[in-house]
């Protein structure tokens, strides 16, 4: 059996399932897309291969290895994106939480039998089919558990709003003593600079007392305060829209002062180095074209 824990983002990391690019299937339709950096890459004739997705993938494989951390991959489905595995599932303390995504992506969920097989049935839990989650929304913080989610009544608009006050309000109950705070989310289909697909696409706790921000993914301006104002002004690196868009916040932590970044991400990455982290930089910039990143590719087991 595998024992799940995972309290934070950023504590030494000793068990991960990470998405694959094989058998990634045909590029989309437009009509297709789940969130507006596809849509544009598909529109623009740029979205990426499968060969190119697959080397950029094997190259966090190889810092996983570095660091000697267990690694479960999906099982292979046939025709099909399995990349983002953070959206289908995820760990809060030693609970394996199934998300409740997109109707068209459900049989990524049954690609993970393999890894269920060694989880405790008993810490496998599935939410009430009104709560709406993916992982991506879910970030922990120690005492904290913040989620990112859109109430407005045009949230059946939104095919990028994925997270609802259901599932915050579930997880709070499931987890009585940690803080649940929640973060509305700016959301847009057709504009990426314009739109915070999940939670950590804007904002990102790491290690050593930092964080990552961009403040417009946040749909109202005390929530950004409240981050500023938690982790202290000097602690924050602050993204532009365009950064966000490329996925800057979106990097993975190893542990408390090692973290996997794209390599391109030359302002984050330079002040990351200067705030004493190691950081391991692996072309990813293919893949951010589907609007995701280092973190959404990942779904942490256990950590110390």
């Amino acid at each position: 059996m595998l024992a799940l824990n995972v309290n934070n983002e950023y504590a030494r990391l000793r068990a991960v399932l990470f998405g694959t690019a094989q058998s990634n299937g045909k590029i989309p339709s437009a009509e297709n897309c789940y969130d507006p950096s596809s849509l544009a890459h598909v529109l623009a004739g740029t979205y990426p291969t499968e060969t190119a997705m697959q080397q950029e993938m094997s190259s966090v494989m190889a810092v996983f290895q570095k660091y000697d951390v267990t690694v479960f991959r999906p099982n292979i489905i046939e025709n099909c994106n399995q990349i983002f595995a953070r959206d289908i599932a995820f760990v809060i303390d030693d609970k394996f939480i199934k998300s409740n995504i997109l109707p068209d992506r459900a049989d990524e969920y049954q690609a993970l039998e393999t890894l269920l097989a060694q989880l405790n049935s008993d810490h496998i839990i599935e939410l009430p089919e009104d709560c709406h989650v993916e992982g991506g929304d879910v970030i922990l913080c120690d005492d904290y558990i913040f989620i990112g989610v859109y109430s407005g009544s045009d949230y059946p608009d939104y095919i990028t709003a994925r997270t609802n006050l259901n599932a915050a309000k579930a997880i709070q109950e499931l987890f009585p003593q940690k803080n649940v705070k929640t973060f509305e989310l700016r959301k847009s289909n057709s504009n990426s600079l314009e739109n915070a697909l999940h939670l950590d696409c804007c904002f990102q706790p790491l290690g050593l007392g930092k964080a990552l921000v961009h403040d417009r993914g946040f749909l109202n301006a005390e929530d950004y305060e409240w981050v500023l104002n938690y982790f202290g002004k000097e602690n924050v690196f602050e993204a532009t829209a365009k950064e966000m868009s490329q996925m800057n916040c979106n990097v993975f932590s190893i542990s408390d002062d090692v973290v996997i970044s794209e390599q391109n991400f030359t302002r984050l990455n330079s002040w990351l180095v200067a705030n004493g982290f190691t950081v391991e930089e692996v072309p990813y910039a293919e893949i951010s074209k589907q609007g995701g990143l280092l973190r959404c590719s990942t779904l942490p087991l256990k950590r110390d």
